[in-house]
């Protein structure tokens, strides 16, 4: 085999390496996560996974619906308010968003109907 080739043959591992190390720190602070409510500070320092990348992590699962923030308190480390998020769904707090089709319900209740000749 020559040199160029055994080149390019790292290169595919190299990135496919990098690929499953992100994947395996995921899994790690997707599991931190699920086990306690924690700010993300915490669990970087339970896990070692830098915190920036944890921070890419969470909003990529919030857009997803996989983690959500279930209070702000004093960080444990810092002694700063902090979020603390989970993903465990069993701990998600209830959503108080009201959907599009329940505000066109709502909409429709409380609306006067207006007859076409514009009297009410």
């Amino acid at each position: 085999m020559n040199t160029e080739s055994k080149q390019s043959l790292i290169k595919s591992f190299a990135g496919q390496g990098q690929d499953k190390h992100f994947e395996a720190q995921m899994v790690k602070v997707f599991k931190a996560f699920k086990e306690q409510p924690s700010t993300m500070l915490m669990i970087s320092k339970k896990t070692g996974v830098l915190r920036a990348n944890i921070c890419r992590y969470v909003a990529t699962w919030e857009k997803a619906g996989r983690i959500a923030e279930v209070k702000t308190d004093l960080c444990k480390i810092t002694k700063f308010p902090a979020g603390y998020y989970t993903t465990d769904p069993e701990l998600f707090p209830e959503s108080n968003q009201v959907t599009l089709f329940e505000a066109m319900d709502t909409k429709r209740e409380i609306s006067p109907k207006i007859e076409r000749n514009g009297r009410g």
